[in-house]
């Protein structure tokens, strides 16, 4: 059940593999972790790396030390946090799971247009300006589409700041970090939505003229468009993957 670990950044490699195998419920809810002294055995790691690790997974809410020292496996569903999607997204052999990666594109998509509405109604100028000024760097940036991604992810973490909403920008950081376990992947598949310039033109037009409405629509045309380019990898990917089940 449990595999020697390398020796190399041990508490990172011990918390890795006991979070993995909770999150694809091989450990369940309510089950019993064996004991620090156990697990060092099992494991091949001395204590210290096993304590760390295991207090890493108590903060994430993967487990919970009950009375009498027992340390119980929680139910994740209802217990941790949007920091578990990149490892839920990408399993520990490399594998898509496309109804995880459903579910970040709908909340992705549910999340831009009510984001930029809300940067709307501050009617900011400096942050028009401010979107006015990366738009410009994008348009620099031609057909280099590997920079544009990065300069898109800049001009929507300058609408999230302008939100003024710091549970906005805390979700979005949960995103991200998602986003960055398939960064390279996605640079050829959402090349049209980077490459939609116009698209975040009239955002930031929008955002200038504190008009909320026009600002989620035209958000949400703009994430639709890699929105569908997702949704057609993910078919792809579903396809391949039950031809290999």
């Amino acid at each position: 059940m449990f595999q020697t670990v390398e020796k190399r950044s041990l508490s990172e490699a011990v918390y890795a593999q006991l979070r993995d195998r909770i999150l694809s419920d091989e450990l369940s809810a309510g089950e019993e972790l064996p004991s620090e002294r156990v697990l060092t055995e099992l494991l091949g790691v001395n204590r210290g790396a096993v304590r760390e690790a295991l207090k890493r997974l108590q903060q994430a809410r993967l487990i919970a030390v009950r009375h009498g020292g027992a340390t119980q496996v929680l139910d994740w569903r209802r217990e941790a946090g949007l920091e578990m999607l990149p490892s839920l997204l990408v399993s520990a052999s490399g594998q898509i799971n496309t109804e995880v990666a459903r579910g970040i594109l709908s909340l992705r998509q549910s999340l831009a247009p009510t984001i930029a509405a809300a940067a709307a109604q501050q009617a900011q100028t400096a942050l028009a300006d401010g979107l006015d000024g990366m738009l410009e760097r994008m348009q620099a940036a031609g057909g280099d589409d590997a920079r544009l991604q990065v300069l898109a992810l800049d001009y929507w973490r300058e609408v999230i700041d302008g939100s003024g909403n710091i549970a906005y920008r805390l979700a979005f950081n949960s995103l991200e970090a998602t986003y960055a376990a398939i960064r390279p992947l996605l640079t050829a598949v959402m090349r049209e939505e980077f490459r939609d310039i116009a698209g975040l033109k009239a955002l930031a037009q929008a955002i200038r003229q504190g008009d909320s409405q026009a600002a989620h629509d035209h958000a949400a045309a703009h994430v639709a468009l890699g929105g569908q380019a997702i949704e057609r990898l993910l078919q792809q990917l579903g396809s391949r993957q039950k031809g290999q089940a």
